[in-house]
């Protein structure tokens, strides 16, 4: 088979990397469930900040078929200078858990409020981190997560906006065309096609 030929079979291969897919994910080590069964942590509970003046809010949009455990949220200070008030949140939903016993959650979304105050006057970017556990209504409880995040200003503009896809998606998707093509139009040097009479 010609160099370039190779080059290009190699290139679809390795820009598809079709092993990936079989690799189960570190949430999932030890559950007996379809991995499918279940969503990634970060698509389950989405959490975005952002400052209305001097008032932080946070909010968590929860999947369908998922909630948070009230007593596992909390939000701390990350920046120098920072002094967060306790956060307020809304009532949840008392449920009954066999393992943790009654608990308060939050079913779709629960938005929490703390007032602050910066003795640095703004010089430094304002990050706060956030925890939180949460479940799926199937069975199935995620560890705690934590975040730092850093509050935007004006609105929920980052929870209606979709997810980003990875930086080297695109360079994949172009890459793998590219190979196609090349091979096929290296397949086809030589070839004659024969008019009809």
């Amino acid at each position: 088979m010609n160099l370039v030929i190779r080059t290009a079979l190699f290139l679809a291969a390795t820009l598809s990397l079709p092993g990936l897919a079989s690799a189960k994910p570190w949430w999932m080590r030890g559950v007996e469930s379809n991995e499918s069964d279940f969503l990634p942590p970060d698509v389950a509970f989405r959490v975005a900040s952002w400052v209305d003046g001097n008032v932080l809010h946070v909010r968590w949009v929860i999947a369908d078929g998922y909630y948070l455990y009230r007593q596992k949220m909390a939000i701390r200070a990350e920046s120098p200078d920072l002094a967060l008030s306790e956060p307020s949140f809304p009532q949840g939903t008392v449920k009954t858990d066999p393992y943790l016993g009654t608990q308060e959650i939050f079913l779709q979304q629960v938005e929490a409020t703390a007032a602050f105050n910066r003795s640095d006057a703004g010089a430094h970017p304002m990050q706060i981190k956030v925890t939180y556990q949460g479940c799926a209504q199937a069975g199935l409880c995620y560890p705690p997560i934590s975040k730092v995040i850093f509050p935007g200003t004006g609105g929920t503009a980052e929870l209606a906006r979709p997810a980003q896809p990875h930086a080297w998606e695109g360079v994949a998707i172009i890459g793998g065309g590219f190979a196609f093509l090349l091979a096929g139009f290296l397949l086809r040097k030589g070839r004659r096609l024969d008019m009809p009479a």
